[in-house]
């Protein structure tokens, strides 16, 4: 398919000063910063909802919008809910991760929505009944406590969690 030329204008509306273009960075960072860094110092909240082929054919996208709409409902807005890509672990889903905490929710359904946003996201309490279960029985609070994960060696996306300015 071709795409018709843009005038002069046109391109001109499409083009960023660099003012605008280092400010637009400084949005993305601090975004980014929330996503990895478990101790910022932030009101803000991000509710990462796994949308995986997994967690998908287990209702995740029922988690997403069931989300959006308490938080809306409820008039919350320094939260965001974000879809994700898998986190690897399709038989812990639907997986639910709150930034800035790092807490790692499993198997969560539509109807746990309310009570994690109530809880978590309105009281600053974890709903220990959501905490994934690792192998040995143990809960754990973060993904990265799971010894799924622990003997692993990131490769390819070894700086994903690690942004560096």
């Amino acid at each position: 398919m071709l795409r018709p030329r843009l005038s002069h204008l046109e391109r001109r509306n499409f083009m960023k000063t660099l003012e605008e273009l280092h400010k637009i960075r400084e949005e993305k960072r601090r975004e980014l910063d929330l996503r990895v860094n478990t101790k910022a110092d932030t009101r803000e909240k991000h509710i990462l909802v796994c949308h995986g082929t997994g967690c998908t054919s287990s209702k995740s996208p029922e988690i997403l919008e069931n989300f959006r709409r308490i938080l809306k409902e409820k008039k919350i807005d320094n939260v965001r809910v974000i879809k994700t890509g898998c986190f690897g672990l399709c038989a812990k889903g639907p997986i639910v991760i709150i930034r800035p905490e790092d807490t790692f929710y499993a198997n969560v359904t539509p109807e746990d929505c309310e009570e994690i946003i109530e809880s978590h996201i309105v009281e600053g309490k974890i709903v220990e009944r959501l905490l994934c279960k690792d192998i040995d029985g143990t809960k754990v609070k973060s993904l990265d406590e799971l010894n799924f994960y622990k003997k692993q060696k990131r490769i390819a996306l070894k700086n994903c969690r690690s942004y560096k300015s």
